[in-house]
Formats: C-alpha cells, sequence, structure tokens
C-alpha cells in the first residue's frame, strides 16, 4: 500500500465481475439489513419521508413532481453515505448503531462533500429543465400527478414528452456511471474527486453487464418504492446502500490508495 508521501493514481484498477454478481450483492447487502436492522430502516424511513414531502409539494403540478422526485433520487448514492459506514463497520466484525451512521456524516471528507454538491447541482439543474420543456411545449392541462399519468398513457408519442424521457435516461446514465462506487471510495479511501468519478466510470465500463443488470435492479427498486406510496423505499434504500458499499469493495482494487482513516477499509 502507498504511503501519503506517494503520489496518488489518476483513476484506480477494477475487477472484472460475472454478469450475475449484483444477486451477490443484493444477497450481502440484506445480511447487513438484517444485522442492523434499527440504523438501517432509519436511513429508508427518512428518505421515504422525503419522498412523500416532495408529493406533498408537488402535488398541484405532475411534471414538477415527477422532475423533483427524480431529481431526489439523483442524490440518493450521497444519502446513503452512513449505510455504506454500517458495513464497514459489519465488515471489521463490528456492531454498528445510529450513533456510527451519524459519525460518516460528521466526519465528511471534502471529496465526498464536492460529490454531494455536484449530485445536489445536478438534480437542481434537472428539475428546472425539466420544468421548463414540460411548460414550454407541453399543451395538456397537467395540473396533478394523475393529470399527468394520463397523459403519459394516452398521449404517448408526444415529442416534448419523448424528449423529456431522452434527456433524462441520458442524465441518469451518467450519473449512474459516476456514483456507482464513487461514494463509498471517498468515504474510505484518501483520493480526490476525479478519481473517484473516473474509477467509477471505469467500472461501470469494463464491466457493462453487470452493470447495467445492478442499475436495472435499482430502477425497478426504486419504480416500486414508488408504487407503494414511498413506503418500498424504508426496505429498498438501505438494502441497495449496503449492496453498493460490497458492489465497490468487489469492484475497486484500492491497495494503490492509502486508508483515509486508520482503522477504515
Amino acid at each position: 500500500m502507498k504511503t501519503l508521501a506517494e503520489p496518488l493514481p489518476a483513476v484506480l484498477p477494477v475487477r472484472h465481475v460475472p454478469t450475475a454478481r449484483p444477486l451477490l450483492w443484493l444477497r450481502l447487502g440484506w445480511r447487513d439489513l438484517v444485522r442492523t436492522p434499527g440504523a438501517s430502516l432509519l436511513h429508508g424511513a427518512l428518505v421515504a419521508a422525503g419522498g412523500l414531502g416532495i408529493t406533498w409539494l408537488g402535488a398541484r403540478q405532475g411534471y414538477v413532481l415527477l422532475g423533483a422526485f427524480t431529481g431526489f433520487l439523483l442524490v440518493a448514492p450521497i444519502l446513503a453515505t452512513g449505510l455504506y459506514e454500517l458495513s464497514r463497520l459489519l465488515s471489521r466484525g463490528e456492531a454498528p448503531g445510529v450513533a456510527d451512521a451519524l459519525n460518516a456524516w460528521r466526519r465528511g471528507t471534502r471529496p465526498l462533500v464536492w460529490l454531494g454538491l455536484l449530485l445536489g447541482g445536478v438534480a437542481t439543474a434537472w428539475v428546472g429543465a425539466s420544468t421548463l420543456l414540460f411548460s414550454l411545449f407541453v399543451r395538456a392541462d397537467i395540473h396533478s400527478p394523475e393529470a399527468f399519468l394520463r397523459y403519459v398513457l394516452l398521449e404517448q408519442g408526444d415529442v416534448a414528452f419523448t424528449m423529456w424521457l431522452a434527456a433524462g435516461a441520458l442524465g441518469s446514465a451518467v450519473v449512474f456511471a459516476a456514483s456507482a462506487v464513487s461514494p463509498p471510495l471517498l468515504l474510505g479511501r484518501t483520493t480526490g474527486l476525479r478519481c473517484a468519478l473516473l474509477t467509477s466510470v471505469r467500472a461501470v465500463g469494463e464491466n457493462p453487464l453487470p452493470m447495467a443488470l445492478w442499475a436495472a435492479i435499482i430502477m425497478s427498486a426504486m419504480l416500486l418504492s414508488m408504487a407503494t406510496l414511498m413506503l418500498g423505499f424504508v426496505v429498498t434504500i438501505p438494502l441497495l446502500g449496503h449492496a453498493t458499499w460490497h458492489a465497490y469493495r468487489d469492484l475497486v482494487d484500492t491497495s494503490a490508495v492509502p486508508l483515509r482513516f486508520p482503522d477504515a477499509v
């Protein structure tokens, strides 16, 4: 392992994993959730509450609601910081709790803070672009989530909606690639934001099939959670957060960078 005096690599090496590997990450994530139920489910409950709050605030404008909610999900990798810490401590044989998750936020590193600001900026830009696109080009009377769903289901082929969907898919893919493993990497290792982002993109690029499966699992979990009036987030957020930590440990070779904290892994 390198010391702090030695130059750090611009991007870390990544490992190739089998296509079905995300299923193992889920199994390990579920194991961590069961071992720390209180602290883990608290994360999910807070995200569910946030989702309900956004739903209430945007209930009068369906397209604004969807833009705001998808933007909220873009920052989910940062919201799971405490879950990464719980999994890290579990891997060391400890019995972590809520206090340990809070400590991960208190000791948040500067690159991790910058990543949070970056994702927050992307989410804000998406909300603004989404609202502007619909307000300028959609002529349908959309004043509620139900009206938005009717618009999507009954007026398929609308150019504005197609543009919105394509922009959302492209933006989500970029955010997924940049944040797939960068948050837990920044939490535990002494590396910069640029290195973490490039490493995350590299991990996705060199494992296209397993990461496509992982992205599909995440998207399915998000849709399921929304379909249950946000209650599903109570379980899906901690499950995916713990699983993401295992994905990071599985995909990234961190031997070239020093520990950020003496007891980190």
